[in-house]
């Protein structure tokens, strides 16, 4: 590095964003993610001991500190750590990074670390490429993703790393980020007097999201747009409201935020929950999800979990997806919003699903033949019988009458078990009364055999 360079590595540090400039240096200094980095936890261990020597995969949102934690272990270790971005690099960086590591290890006998940010944005065959000198253990590789990198990272590379995944941060933690950025002397706003007030610290910390550079970010533009009073600067709630705005609402339709909500969104439909489901459903229609996407899973929901215990149900879901398309945005809030309500506080049943042990059934033992009576009489009842013998339920009081309608290996199999819930109680009820009937009248119709 020569002098101008050097120059311009000191002009980037001084100018660099309040967030950059505050990323801790040590363990010590790190707030947050003690679920991994806890006194006493695997990988504090593996750092301080400088003995990490298996390849690791940072996972965690946007803001929890996997690029800090990186440089934690840079600062921390004797080996060479050099450091890569997937976004903007390829295979032919990686190939020099390797060469050098190479060159490192046979003439110094030092090992290499190198840390590759945003590894899910590398592709499969660039991916692959780090695979034999992983294995090797020419590097130990430190990767971070924000995606799932059981989905986003190839199976070969995440079974040679171990998985730390990184929460967001608490409001708490970010609330000791911030004011130790207000009173850090040299990276911070110690030297000045900055005057925050403590509801708009509450308000950056809480709307930040678990993110730790969205609220430093905020802080530096409240105090660097901020007219000072003589030589202090005030930061009031409204400034800070100002200069963070909205919460951003963490969630993309391809990564997991996408799955786990919906998930959650399910599940408190299915537990009874119209709260959570109301929030579940918020997010994501504020994040841009389609309306029609959470319309489709309520119409599912309707019959998958809630069936027969309230067969308005699924009228009420395709209501709401009919009401929908008739209406648009933003007044579809309302159908889809009573949907969720009624289907949140409908009685469950998920008796429905009994088509999926007719299905096992058939996958098992093979698809009955038809019984006479109910073969199709109008073609060849003269020359085969067929429909002979079948009993007209409307000529019948109740217009019911017992009979058998299974192929014979299944007679007295039942596939269909009402619960007792809702509108299926009387259906239970109902169908106990008719199966026993049946199973009578169907042994008289089948007399067991007399032996000699």
């Amino acid at each position: 590095m020569d002098l101008f360079d050097h120059s311009l590595e000191e002009q980037l540090k001084q100018q660099a964003p309040l967030a950059a400039r505050m990323r801790p240096r040590t363990l010590d200094d790190i707030v947050g993610q003690e679920h991994i980095l806890g006194e006493g936890s695997l990988l504090r261990r593996a750092i301080q001991a400088d003995r990490l020597f298996s390849s690791i995969i940072l996972y965690g949102p946007p803001g929890t500190g996997k690029t800090t934690l990186a440089r934690v272990i840079a600062n921390t270790t004797k080996a060479h750590f050099e450091s890569l971005s997937a976004v903007l690099a390829g295979v032919g960086d990686l190939r020099k990074a390797i060469e050098a590591a190479t060159d490192r290890r046979r003439l110094y006998r030092t090992r290499t670390i190198l840390f590759i940010d945003e590894v899910h944005r590398w592709n499969k065959a660039q991916q692959d490429a780090l695979l034999p000198h992983v294995e090797s253990g020419l590097i130990m590789l430190i990767g971070a993703t924000t995606q799932n990198p059981y989905f986003d990272v190839i199976k070969a590379l995440v079974s040679r790393s171990r998985l730390f995944e990184l929460k967001p941060l608490s409001q708490e933690d970010i609330l000791i980020l911030l004011k130790r950025a207000l009173a850090d002397p040299l990276v911070g706003y110690g030297k000045r007097q900055v005057q925050v007030d403590e509801e708009a610290l509450l308000h950056l910390a809480s709307v930040a999201g678990g993110d730790a550079r969205n609220a430093l970010n905020a802080l530096e533009l409240a105090v660097e747009t901020t007219l000072p009073e003589g030589e202090q600067t005030h930061i009031t709630l409204e400034v800070a409201q100002e200069s963070i705005q909205k919460r951003a609402i963490l969630y993309d339709k391809t990564d997991d935020q996408h799955y786990d909500t919906i998930s959650a969104f399910i599940k408190s439909v299915r537990g009874s929950d119209p709260d959570a489901a109301l929030y579940w459903m918020t997010k994501m229609l504020l994040a841009g999800e389609d309306p029609r996407f959470v319309l489709r899973r309520l119409i599912i929901l309707a019959s998958e979990d809630i069936g027969m215990a309230d067969p308005n149900a699924i009228l009420v879901a395709n209501a709401a997806a009919q009401n929908f398309e008739y209406i648009g945005m933003p007044e579809g809030w309302y159908p889809i919003a009573q949907a969720v309500i009624y289907l949140a506080t409908a009685p469950k049943s998920n008796s429905v699903g009994a088509f999926w042990e007719v299905q096992e059934e058939i996958s098992r033992n093979g698809a009955g033949g038809v019984p006479v009576p109910l073969m199709d009489a109008s073609r060849d009842a003269k020359g085969f019988g067929h429909g002979q013998g079948y009993l007209y339920p409307h000529s019948f009081d109740g217009h019911w009458v017992g009979q058998q309608y299974l192929p014979d290996h299944l007679v007295g199999k039942h596939f269909y078990h009402p619960s007792e819930i809702g509108y299926e109680a009387q259906v239970a009820e109902r169908l106990k009364r008719w199966r026993e009937k049946q199973a009578k009248a169907i042994s008289k119709e089948n007399p067991p055999e007399e032996t000699l």
